[in-house]
């Protein structure tokens, strides 16, 4: 599609695709930028053997308005953003990296495309965090994810956000999980007490093993 993210550059680190056994995908949050997410997230977590392809946003905003607004309201920049970062897992699929060795991270916006894509295109991944952020919409209903009838085949999932988060209801955050878990994910679900709007360090552990888990 022709979209206003279509034509943003795919930031690229870690190891080279040409020589990599595995993929993560970083999409940054509103206001941040694909090299910034593999600055500061990308690296906490590399391995060799592991390319990182972060996606970056048109005036490094996916979509104007909350995630919790109405699906209309955040066109064309939603449906633009989840073809970018189709477009970044493909990517790494092109170069020979299977989708079971593909994780995908997001957080805030990021975490919110990221969880959005994976709903509404299961299969087995290498993993899915969501970091932050969660299913887009107004409303969450599950009838609109699972009619796809295809499942996640038990691709790890992990979601972490503040019970505080001035951006991200804890709600919603529990409507996510709980649709992907029906859609066949193996969910981990963690609320952090007074975390507010970030990363901590149990988070960037757990992300760690992820990652780690794609090499095995």
């Amino acid at each position: 599609m022709s979209g206003p993210h279509q034509d943003q550059p795919l930031v690229t680190a870690g190891t080279d695709l040409d020589n990599a056994g595995a993929a993560v995908v970083l999409t940054h949050g509103r206001g941040a930028s694909a090299e910034s997410i593999v600055q500061q997230l990308g690296r906490e977590v590399h391995r060799e053997g592991v390319a990182l392809l972060a996606p970056q946003a048109a005036r490094s905003t996916w979509y104007p308005n909350s995630f919790l607004a109405p699906v209309e309201r955040n066109e064309p920049g939603r449906s633009s953003g989840l073809e970018v970062v189709e477009a970044a897992a493909e990517t790494a699929v092109n170069a020979g990296i299977p989708h079971e060795r593909v994780l995908l991270v997001g957080f805030s916006q990021g975490g919110c495309l990221s969880s959005e894509f994976v709903a509404r295109t299961p299969r087995r991944y290498g993993g899915l965090a969501v970091l932050s952020g969660g299913l887009i919409g107004e409303t969450v209903d599950p009838d609109d994810y699972l009619s796809v009838g295809d499942d996640l085949g038990g691709t790890p999932v992990f979601l972490g956000c503040s019970d505080v988060d001035p951006h991200i209801p804890e709600e919603r955050v529990h409507a996510t999980a709980e649709v992907l878990d029906e859609l066949g994910g193996d969910v981990t679900n963690r609320i952090y007490d007074g975390m507010g709007h970030g990363v901590n360090a149990d988070e960037l552990e757990r992300l760690d093993g992820m990652v780690a888990a794609l090499l095995d």
